[in-house]
């Protein structure tokens, strides 16, 4: 069971943070949803530290630059700001730039301690003239190798003109990371308070915290809040928005937020809102007085509740919305070293998203791994509902590809 919710907290709150053109990093723009949104970062933070696709060949080569020489320090308790001093005494420049690219390549490392080790030189070495990313990107990284109470201490000791909506978001998603609903609430009232311009990143941490914990219903005074604001939805809001009214079963009101989205001309968006199309006729999701349905459906000794499940599908169909094949096939993966059991409509919603994408061959894969499942028999009617949701949508080649393969199976 926790490493069910593992697995999927960590691909929310790990690639829900998309680079924008004018940020180095863009804090939760929620991957996502689900009701387990925190602990998906703990999964990442203890596995076996990854190697970025170029340091072997860094090493192998010889090569003799800073990021390489950064790169080969491997243990945390080794220091970056040794090797950085080095570097400048043997007459070597280094820019923010520089500096910025190494730290976002260490985080994606997992190297947490160092990345934090060049943030603390860039501060300490006046010359350097921080953005207010780079107080954000510092803040993220205290809480992650001291804690929460650090990061807190830090961000009261920045002068005001670092207080910005970046540094402010990074804390707040620091605290939504940690579930601290009621510091997370007071932080983001000193927001309003303050005047900042804030974007739909902070609503979105708070929307995640909120399914975090289990209070879903939450999530739609937030969207109001939004709305007050004058704050644009981006996607991933509208994913959390959706997620949340389809875990609840109010089928009718996702129907009308697809309304509102279909406005957008967007490849990612059009691609979204089939997808959710297919999901709600594929699975068959029709609207309840009550929540009893997906409630009812606990498993004996904690498992997860089939709002749950629901909240898991919209992480697929999130990422399919954004064309991230290797999250889905991270996704899918994880899935299958569980225990969980999932129901037909949790495969259905796996196919969907990878022949939305074109991947006929895992599409193959999941069947041949449905059908050799012990625990769910294979539905040709989760398939059929598949195919014909693809028509409904107009995605008739894929329909028939899908067809076509279904064919072969039998």
């Amino acid at each position: 069971m926790a490493a069910a919710r593992s697995i999927f907290v960590g691909l929310i709150r790990n690639y829900s943070r998309q680079t924008t053109p004018n940020s180095s990093l863009r804090f939760l723009s929620s991957s996502s949803s689900s009701s387990t949104a925190s602990k998906l970062e703990i999964v990442y933070d203890e596995s076996p530290i990854s190697v970025p696709e170029d340091e072997s060949d860094l090493c192998a080569s010889g090569s003799d630059d800073l990021k390489s020489r950064i790169f080969r320090l491997r243990l945390p308790k080794r220091s970056a700001t040794n090797v950085i001093e080095k570097w400048i005494n043997e007459g070597n420049q280094i820019t923010t730039y520089d500096l910025r690219h190494i730290s976002k390549e260490l985080r994606k490392s997992h190297r947490y301690k160092h990345a934090l080790e060049l943030s603390e030189w860039m501060v300490s070495h006046n010359e350097l003239e921080l953005s207010d990313s780079d107080y954000a990107i510092r803040i993220d990284l205290m809480t992650k190798v001291f804690g929460i109470d650090a990061a807190e201490r830090y961000f009261q000791g920045l002068p005001p003109n670092a207080k910005t909506t970046e540094s402010y978001t990074a804390l707040l998603h620091s605290y939504a990371a940690s579930k601290l609903t009621t510091k997370a609430e007071d932080l983001y009232q000193k927001m309003i308070q303050s005047g900042l311009k804030l974007t739909a990143i902070t609503y979105n941490e708070l929307m995640t915290l909120y399914m975090s914990v289990g209070e879903v219903e939450k999530v739609f005074s937030i969207i109001q809040e939004l709305k007050h604001q004058n704050v644009s939805p981006d996607i991933y809001t509208y994913n959390l928005w959706i997620s949340s009214c389809a875990s609840c079963l109010k089928i009718n009101e996702v129907k009308t937020i697809l309304d509102e989205m279909s406005v957008h001309e967007d490849e990612i968006w059009v691609r979204y809102v089939n997808l959710v199309k297919i999901y709600l006729s594929s699975g068959h999701l029709v609207n309840s007085d009550s929540n009893s349905m997906v409630e009812s459906e606990k498993k004996k000794g904690g498992g997860i509740t089939q709002r749950e499940w629901i909240s898991y599908d919209f992480l697929v169909v999130l990422h399919c919305g954004l064309g991230n094949k290797d999250v889905l096939d991270q996704i899918w993966r994880s899935l299958t070293m569980t225990n969980q059991k999932m129901i037909g409509r949790n495969y259905g919603c796996v196919i969907s998203a990878y022949l939305m994408l074109g991947c006929l061959k895992e599409v193959e894969e999941v069947i041949d791994q449905w059908k050799a499942c012990a625990s769910t028999d294979f539905d040709e009617v989760v398939c059929e509902r598949v195919l014909q949701g693809f028509k409904e949508v107009g995605l008739v080649e894929k329909a028939e590809s899908f067809s076509k393969l279904l064919s072969e199976k039998k």
